[in-house]
């Protein structure tokens, strides 16, 4: 598992935050995303890691600009974050 996070600029409110979450499920098989538009960042968790560049086309077709992607690996903790 991979928790990919994305600064997108652009986002003003909670809606924003749906066009972001809601594109990129679209594009791609994820288990989570989720969106912050007072942090400026999308958090994505997901199985496999995802295409750079597909990841920023559907953001910014949504009209929202990507301008960094981070990858890393994701374990799921325990109940309430215990047993890890």
């Amino acid at each position: 598992m991979l928790k990919i996070t994305l600064s997108v600029d652009g986002m003003a409110c909670g809606m924003c935050e749906a066009h972001v979450n809601d594109a990129i499920r679209k594009a791609f098989s994820v288990k989570k995303v989720n969106s912050s538009h007072k942090k400026g960042i999308t958090e994505i968790i997901a199985e496999e890691n995802l295409d750079e560049s597909a990841l920023k086309a559907a953001v910014e077709e949504t009209g929202y600009t990507v301008t960094e992607v981070k990858t890393e690996p994701y374990e799921k903790k325990g109940l309430f974050g215990l047993g890890k």
